[in-house]
C-alpha cells in the first residue's frame, strides 16, 4: 500500500512541476533555448579584465597563456564586476596555495592535460631536475601571468641559450 501511494504521489509531484512543454519533442524542451539566450552573462573573455589590468595585459598577451581565459584561474567576471563598477575582489593564489592552482593544468601525475598540448610536469621530478628544493613553490621561477618570462630572462642573464622544452 505505501508503495502505490508513493508512485501516485509522484507522479502528481511530476504533473504539477514539470513544464507542460516538457516531451513535445523527446527529452528537449523548446522554451530552454530562449531561457539559456535570456540568462545573464557571467564569464567574459580576458579582453574583458585586460581593459582594466594593463600591465597584467602586456605580460599576458605576450606571454604562453595568452589563450588561457584570467577566469580560469580568477573565478567568473561577474563575482569581480557588475554594470562597469567593481563588485567584489577576485580570489588571487598566494604562497602554497600557487602550486595546487598550476597543477589543475600542469599535473603529469595525475594527467591534467594531454602532455602534447600543455606542458606537465611531476613536481618532485621538476624540481630534483632544475636543483630546487621541493617546498619552492611555482612562482619563484615562474611569472604566474607569463609562465617563461622569468625563466627566459634568467637564461639570458646566464648568457645561456634558451632550451627546447622552454618555449
Amino acid at each position: 500500500m505505501t508503495l502505490i501511494i508513493l508512485v501516485v504521489t509522484g507522479i502528481l509531484v511530476r504533473q504539477i512541476f514539470l513544464p507542460d512543454e516538457f516531451g513535445a519533442n523527446g527529452y528537449y524542451r523548446p522554451g530552454a533555448l530562449e531561457e539559456e539566450a535570456n540568462r545573464e552573462a557571467r564569464n567574459m573573455a580576458a579582453e574583458s579584465c585586460l581593459e582594466c589590468h594593463p600591465l597584467i595585459r602586456k605580460l599576458h598577451v605576450a606571454g604562453i597563456h595568452k589563450t588561457i581565459s584570467c577566469e580560469a584561474c580568477h573565478g567568473a567576471f561577474a563575482d569581480h564586476v557588475k554594470d562597469n563598477l567593481v563588485v567584489g575582489l577576485m580570489p588571487v593564489a598566494r604562497g602554497q596555495g600557487i602550486r595546487p592552482l598550476c597543477l589543475r593544468c600542469h599535473n603529469k601525475v595525475v594527467r591534467a592535460a594531454p602532455p602534447d598540448s600543455i606542458k606537465v610536469v611531476d613536481i618532485p621530478e621538476h624540481m630534483d631536475k632544475r636543483k630546487v628544493r621541493t617546498d619552492h613553490i611555482c612562482n619563484q621561477c615562474h611569472h604566474v601571468h607569463a609562465p617563461l618570462k622569468w625563466v627566459h630572462e634568467a637564461r639570458e642573464m646566464m648568457g645561456l641559450a634558451k632550451r627546447e622544452e622552454d618555449i
